[in-house]
């Protein structure tokens, strides 16, 4: 009789472990899904960042009289590159799997293509460099 408790006490125990590890496996899907969707939202925070920034430059800009800022902006590495086209949103981010269409306001568009569909800037780990130009008697800012 003392031979039967001991292996309900062990049938209890093995399935007591297998609860604990199927629990442990969970909360590490759930962390490591917490953690890219965290990783996912400080990308997209970048983006906007950038974009925000790039737009108070060209606003800061518009207001001098004439001038030449170089920046050097954050992006993150799923964003390749960044594009000016001659469209209503004239403005993209432009990765392998990932796009984004906006608007620039105050930019020189014809200035900045010139007789090209696009001009584009590429990412170079994880920076954009770019060249915001102003003269004399103009209201738009030229991107190089």
């Amino acid at each position: 009789m003392k031979k039967k408790y001991d292996n309900q006490g062990q049938m209890a125990m093995s399935f007591g472990m297998i609860f604990s590890i199927i629990l442990i496996v969970v909360f590490l899907v759930f962390a490591f899904y917490g953690i890219k969707k965290f990783l996912d939202l400080q990308k997209e925070v970048q983006i906007k960042s950038f974009v925000n920034d790039l737009q108070n430059d060209v606003e800061r800009m518009q207001k001098s009289f004439d001038g030449v800022q170089e920046r050097n902006y954050v992006v993150p590495q799923k964003v390749e590159k960044v594009c000016f086209v001659n469209e209503d949103k004239n403005f993209q981010l432009l990765g392998e799997k990932y796009s984004d269409i906006r608007k620039l306001e105050g930019i020189n568009i014809e200035k900045i293509l010139g007789n090209e569909e696009e001009y584009c800037i590429s990412n170079n780990n994880g920076k954009i460099k770019i060249k915001l130009e102003i003269n004399f008697g103009e209201t738009l800012v030229t991107i190089k």
